[in-house]
């Protein structure tokens, strides 16, 4: 658990706070001084710092806080979301239990009355369907994640309250409110009409960002204004049975033996949860346990992904995997294990594993491998996370990163993100 803040240093932080222009100064609570929150993934400590040095006038911050500031208020005219609001619902016919659709399958047949699916589906492994994204939750709860995540870190470092109302609104409707809260299950995640009511590959659908509702939830708890204790209360409770699924449950331990990326994820959305929900000793032994289950057998001794170099897609899952494994170290901080100091049998190891991206990363040269749409960008986090971790290499290759559309928010929440939109 992060160390607390001594009086005196947070009232030094508060005298240092300067006139300068804020997005939302407006609306900001003269009282705001955060607290250093319990984080999960992001380092609470150094968020805090981040924004002393941003109250004290750090203009390379205040370039930050304006691209977010902007990122957290297209949201306020939108939502909030519900995982009611779908046309049918999930196969188990309750309408709050969430529902998602398998991406890569596509129907073999026209619709048709007798056969409106167009069954049998069949796998096109890296060609994402459209369908997905229309009657199901899955672009909802994606926009209820990233919203309440940015809205969240723009409140902590605006102190504009209407940032932080909203985050409350989006995820009191989504997980608490008794007519609108979805079950804290995906029974029915990543289905396949006519074939499979639900997969557990589908865990991998809220194990990409959910980690990053568990941060938004640390910082509206070090006191933002709206979000009360019956909210902290209940948000705890979903993740407790959240959890509690995940262990249990068939599909949690069907994604808990997978060997690729699903591993990963799955990992590091048990780990995130145990620790924000109070078991370190779990979350410290699954992080213990990804050296020889996952980055000794994922990451050869020269540092490429194998499993991840047979999709069509190779650039996209080595970077993907990759977010998982950085984001699984930023949580073994937590709970005092150095998975980047870990080396395998062979050699393998984080560092290699990013080093092998640099070249296609910094465009130096061409990514070798099949990949159907190249975005460069899409390894920029992940190189950050190694370069903050001691990896010389990466930390020459920044200054020749690509910039993620939407800005670099790196010095902002230094937590690698998925910022190519292709997932499954």
């Amino acid at each position: 658990m992060s160390a607390r803040l001594r009086p005196g240093v947070l009232l030094v932080a508060l005298a240092a706070f300067t006139s300068g222009a804020v997005p939302g100064a407006s609306a900001r609570t003269e009282e705001h001084v955060p607290r250093i929150p319990h984080t999960t993934v992001l380092d609470g400590v150094r968020l805090q710092r981040t924004k002393v040095r941003l109250d004290q006038g750090d203009p390379q911050l205040r370039r930050a806080v304006e691209v977010l500031s902007a990122r957290a208020g297209r949201w306020l005219g939108q939502g909030p979301w519900t995982v009611v609001d779908k046309p049918r619902p999930a196969p188990g016919g309750d309408v709050h239990d969430y529902l998602s659709q398998a991406p890569y399958w596509w129907p073999s047949k026209a619709p048709t009355p007798e056969n409106p699916w167009g069954c049998p589906y069949e796998q096109r492994d890296g060609e994402r369907n459209p369908e997905v994204d229309s009657g199901t939750d899955r672009q909802d709860v994606e926009k209820t994640f990233d919203s309440s995540y940015e809205l969240a870190l723009a409140w902590y470092y605006t102190g504009d309250k209407r940032y932080a109302e909203k985050a409350g609104q989006v995820l009191r409707t989504w997980f608490l409110d008794p007519a609108t809260r979805m079950n804290p299950n995906l029974n029915h995640a990543q289905f396949i009409p006519c074939k499979y009511d639900g997969r557990a590959i589908g865990i991998i659908d809220f194990s990409q960002s959910y980690t990053g509702v568990l941060d938004a939830l640390a910082l509206l708890d070090t006191g933002a204004p709206g979000w009360t204790a019956k909210d902290r209360t209940g948000m705890a409770k979903w993740n407790d049975d959240f959890l509690g699924w995940l262990r249990n449950s068939g599909f949690g331990r069907q994604e808990a033996a997978a060997t690729n990326n699903h591993g990963t994820f799955y990992d590091m959305q048990l780990a995130g949860l145990a620790h924000a929900t109070g078991d370190e000793e779990l979350a410290r032994r699954t992080v213990l346990d990804a050296r020889r289950k996952r980055i000794a057998p994922q990451i050869a001794s020269d540092g490429s992904q194998p499993q991840e170099l047979t999709r069509s897609r190779s650039w996209h899952y080595s970077t993907f995997d990759l977010v998982a494994h950085t984001r699984l170290a930023a949580i073994g901080r937590q709970v005092g294990v150095n998975l980047w100091a870990y080396q395998g049998p062979d050699g393998q190891s984080l560092f290699k594993a990013v080093d092998y991206l640099l070249p296609a990363a910094t465009g130096a040269a061409a990514w070798p491998h099949p990949e159907l749409d190249f975005r460069r960008y899409a390894a920029t986090d992940v190189v950050h996370a190694a370069a903050d971790a001691g990896d010389r290499q990466a930390q020459r290759a920044v200054p020749l990163l690509e910039e993620p559309p939407g800005g670099d928010l790196w010095a902002l929440r230094p937590a690698a993100e998925q910022l190519d939109s292709i997932a499954g």
